[in-house]
């Protein structure tokens, strides 16, 4: 009896022996596994669109207010007293609010009621722009070959239109090919000349939107001759075609006109 109880107990030692083992091995299994797998990589920070971080940066800082200047201020306070001013009273609010240090230029703005709105007008008092006339002959060639441009009108004749079109790409887009529409592709040079020292312009529309831009003289002309230089200019363009018009010299404040007198 003693002897088998002794045997049995030993065995049950045994099996809780090799049980301890087991259970340290597996530990040890478990945790080399653990070491030879890899750490899972962070999971990858996505890009905002620009789109989404200029709004974000938008909230956070609001831009900064265009600042004007303290002349500029002033002249904008007196040009709101009316909405509306007739020819005579912007004309003579336009020389009190002319602010720059140097001969300004008066700017004729009109928002058209439709596109490709183009002519001649003849003011009558030029536009107080010494222009640069040129005549094309090989010594222009050279210097618009070397893009020497300096000349603010070029004219030619029609037989001088072979030599021209290889520098139509250059010519065009700063409004110096010669055509016949501007009158500056003529048989007579002489006569085109004398057009345009007499005051003639020609005057387009933008290209893609209902807008017209032109000069009409400077500070320095009297009223007389600023009102009649306007109106010429006006009246070439027609009431018809205007929606709006407005006023203004090279850096002040716009006066919107009352068209409504015009023929």
């Amino acid at each position: 009896m003693g002897k088998t109880r002794g045997k049995t107990l030993g065995i049950s030692d045994l099996e809780q022996q090799e049980k301890e083992k087991a259970k340290m091995r597996a530990a040890k299994k478990k945790e080399l596994k653990k070491k030879a797998e890899p750490e899972a990589e962070p999971a990858p920070v996505q890009n905002k669109p620009a789109e989404a971080k200029k709004k974000e940066k938008a909230t956070q800082k609001s831009a900064p207010k265009r600042s004007r200047g303290k002349k500029y201020s002033l002249a904008l306070k007196k040009a709101a007293l009316k909405k509306v001013y007739s020819f005579e009273e912007a004309i003579k609010l336009l020389k009190e609010i002319s602010f720059e240090g140097f001969s300004a230029s008066v700017e004729i703005h009109l928002n058209l009621v439709d596109k490709d709105v183009k002519g001649e007008v003849r003011l009558p008092h030029g536009t107080g722009k010494e222009l640069r006339v040129a005549e094309f002959g090989p010594e222009v060639e050279t210097k618009i070959q070397k893009n020497q441009l300096d000349f603010d009108i070029l004219l030619a004749k029609p037989e001088d239109m072979k030599s021209l079109v290889k520098y139509a790409k250059m010519l065009g887009p700063k409004g110096l090919m010669p055509s016949p529409k501007k009158g500056t592709l003529v048989e007579d040079l002489n006569a085109a000349k004398k057009k345009l020292a007499a005051g003639n312009i020609h005057y387009k529309s933008e290209p893609k939107f209902p807008l017209l831009h032109q000069v009409v003289g400077k500070v320095s002309f009297g009223e007389k001759e600023l009102l009649e230089n306007m109106t010429a200019f006006l009246k070439s363009v027609g009431r018809k075609n205007i929606d709006s018009a407005f006023v203004k010299t090279t850096m002040s404040p716009s006066l919107k006109l009352d068209i409504s007198a015009l023929a």
